[in-house]
This record gives C-alpha cells, sequence and structure tokens, in this order.
C-alpha cells in the first residue's frame, strides 16, 4: 500500500513539474490557515490573510475533521510539487486532499464574500445572493483554484476573502480547517495593473515630447516599460511631484534617442512640416524641421526644406546659412541648389541666381520633377507671397 502511494505521488510531481510554469510563485508566507470549531447548524466566516499584491489565483482546500483529528499535510507543502495554478487545474485539484485524514461524517456548505457587511449579512440570514461562489451542496471536504483575473466578482483588487461556513451537524460541534494559498504573479507583483499603466500612458501623451509625434504610442510605451523596470507603483506613487517630472524628463530623453522611436519621431516631423508647408503655414513648419537639425537627425531635405520656408518668411540670412549647410551635407541635393538660386534671386543677386539656373536647368530635381517646372511652380508661390519678382521672367526666359 506504502509503495502505490509512493508510486502515485512521484507520478503526480513529475507530471506537475512537466506543465509550462508561469512567471509567479506560491506565496507561503502570506499563506491563510485557520481552525475554527463550528457549533451544531451554527454559520461562521473566516476572514483570509490579506492577499498580496500581484495575486491572480488562490487555491484553496477546506477540511472537515473530528474533534482530535490533525491534518497530515498542509496545502503549501502539496503545492511545492506543483509549478502553477495550471497545475491545480489539470486534473490535480484531487491532489490536495492526498495526505489528508478524513473520518467521520461532517459536512457543510459554504460561500466566498468580498466585503466584510456581505460576511455578516450571510451569518445573519444564510442567504448567498451575495456571494461570488456558493457551495450548496453539503459536503466533508473541498478544494478548488478560482482565477481572480478572469472573476468580474473577485478580480486582481480584491485583497480580503471571508469564507462563510453553515455546519449541517445538527447535534455536535465540527471543525473546519481552511487553507488558502495566494499564487503571485511576478510581474504584476511591482503593483503595475491596467489602471496604473494607463494613468502613466495618459500623462505621457500631454507630454511636449510626445505632442511633438503623429503617433506617440511606442514613445510612451518606452518611458512606462522603464518606470515599471525601476519601481514599483506605491514607490513610484510617492515620489514628489518635482520628482516624477524628472522621471519623465530622463526616461523621455533616453526613449526620444532610441533609434526605432527617433526614427518615428523624426519621420513624423518631416511629414507634419510637409503638410504644413503645402498648406503655406512656414512659421509652423519652421520649429518641426529645426527640431530635426537640433537633434542632429537632419538630411540634405531637411535644410532644403527650410530654407525654402525662410524664403517665404524673408528670412534670407537665416536662409542662406541653412541652404549652405544642406550643400555641405550633400552637393548633389538639386533642390537644395534651386532654392540657394532662388534666395540669391530674391535678395537682389540675379548673377549667382542666373548661373544655377542655367547650370541645372536640363535635369529632374526629384524622379517625377523637372527642375524648369519646379522653378515655374516656387514663382507663382512666391508671386502671391509678395516675394521680388522682377527677375522672374529674366530666368524663365534663360531656359527658352
Amino acid at each position: 500500500m506504502k509503495l502505490k502511494r509512493l508510486a502515485l505521488f512521484l507520478l503526480l510531481t513529475i507530471s506537475f513539474n512537466s506543465f509550462a510554469q508561469k512567471d509567479g510563485y506560491w506565496d507561503k508566507e502570506r499563506a491563510t490557515t485557520k481552525e475554527i470549531i463550528v457549533s451544531a447548524r451554527d454559520r461562521i466566516t473566516i476572514k483570509t490573510e490579506d492577499l498580496p499584491v500581484g495575486t491572480t489565483e488562490i487555491v484553496y482546500r477546506i477540511t472537515l475533521l473530528d474533534e482530535n483529528q490533525q491534518m497530515a499535510n498542509s496545502l503549501v507543502s502539496v503545492l511545492k510539487s506543483i509549478p502553477d495554478p495550471t497545475g491545480v487545474s489539470q486534473g490535480s485539484a484531487g491532489a490536495v486532499f492526498l495526505m489528508s485524514k478524513i473520518s467521520g461524517d461532517d459536512t457543510c456548505t459554504y460561500a466566498l464574500f468580498t466585503s466584510a457587511d456581505n460576511a455578516k449579512k450571510y451569518i445573519e440570514d444564510g442567504k448567498t445572493d451575495k456571494a461570488c461562489y456558493a457551495q450548496e451542496e453539503p459536503l466533508s471536504k473541498d478544494a478548488k483554484r478560482l482565477s481572480l483575473d478572469k472573476s468580474t466578482c473577485l478580480g486582481q483588487n480584491v485583497s480580503t476573502i471571508w469564507f462563510g461556513f453553515h455546519s449541517k451537524n445538527w447535534l455536535l460541534n465540527q471543525k473546519v480547517v481552511l487553507e488558502v494559498v495566494p499564487w503571485v504573479d511576478t510581474k504584476l507583483n511591482r503593483g503595475w495593473n491596467q489602471d496604473n499603466k494607463n494613468e502613466i500612458i495618459s500623462l505621457c501623451k500631454t507630454s511636449t515630447m510626445a505632442q511633438k509625434m503623429a503617433n506617440s504610442d511606442d514613445f510612451c510605451v518606452c518611458i512606462l516599460d522603464k518606470i515599471i523596470k525601476q519601481y514599483r507603483y506605491t514607490e513610484f506613487q510617492k515620489l514628489l511631484p518635482i520628482e516624477k517630472n524628472k522621471v519623465y524628463k530622463d526616461f523621455g530623453n533616453a526613449c526620444y534617442k532610441d533609434a526605432d522611436i527617433s526614427k518615428n519621431v523624426f519621420s513624423d516631423l518631416r511629414n507634419q512640416a510637409s503638410v504644413l508647408i503645402k498648406q503655406q503655414k512656414y512659421n509652423e513648419a519652421i520649429p518641426k524641421l529645426n527640431t530635426i537639425i537640433s537633434e542632429g537627425k537632419a538630411i540634405a531635405l531637411d535644410y532644403s526644406s527650410i530654407g525654402y520656408c525662410y524664403i517665404l518668411t524673408k528670412q534670407y540670412e537665416k536662409a542662406l546659412k541653412f541652404l549652405q549647410e544642406g550643400e555641405k551635407l550633400d552637393n548633389t541635393e538639386l533642390l537644395v541648389k534651386l532654392n540657394l538660386a532662388h534666395l540669391y534671386l530674391v535678395s537682389n543677386n540675379y548673377g549667382d541666381a542666373k548661373t544655377i539656373y542655367k547650370k541645372y536647368q536640363d535635369q529632374n530635381v526629384t524622379d517625377s520633377i523637372s527642375w524648369k517646372d519646379k522653378t515655374k511652380s516656387d514663382f507663382t508661390i512666391f508671386q502671391k507671397a509678395g516675394l521680388p519678382s522682377k527677375d522672374f521672367e529674366k530666368v524663365l526666359k534663360l531656359y527658352n
């Protein structure tokens, strides 16, 4: 008999450890183990120990014993061989009874509550309509796994559970043993539930950096990940507002420099600037292009675009500075050359402008737009903007 029991125990142990393990642990330090004598036909409630932050599952065992009978093995010791809650759900619920000594015919019904008021009401009237779970059929033992994150009644925010018991022994007292062991998710144990995460994301979305981006999701998730890694939620909440601001700023700068995020950020800024230029909102496009340049992420076309904006806002010295920088960066970018020619023309330097216009007149500035067509369309925009136009016709005659 002993050999069979040993073989069964080893088989269960091997099968439990073969299941895919979740990232967490059975918290034996905050397990509940309570023995209470219930008077005949009486109702009582037992409050669990406070569940640790990050509890996603609980396994409980209820055992009715004769008055002098003792449990052979605790629930914690049995769960040592079960790597995670999936083991309990995959046929091992009965295993929590293996080492229990049960005798007698005592039975009870029970129910689970999440508030002291509902538990107190149960003692008064025995009703279970406010219970999260009710076992109406009398029994002498039971064991179950409850998933808090899948329960609309319990939920991960529940920190305490009340077990209500109703003795079905009409004559004698009975001893109820309640054991509850929480499964703690390692990540959630840091206190970062969905609501807390959304709080950080929402704050990030309102930041100056995030508002520069067309889509700031990756940026804000990056900040969130860094905060979660550095702080427990309770630790972060204890920071002073000035300290939180510094955390956002430091992590924001780190995320802003991340290669993939940075690429998306500057791509967004270019697209936003391009749209603004088409809408002739040059003053709004300039800061976006300046951001790209000041961060050291500019390409020659960025210098061309900001030079173009400065021309149309009649800031010729600034236009010259940025267009020359763009020319140094890529001497083959013809949009930079064309805007330089435009700058010389409207700033009364027809000679230098003429040289550039004639040199590149037979080339394309892009794969589909010719130098001549771009010149003509730019001149139309310049005239509407009120730029000096006395030499526009002279340039167009050069092309003939």
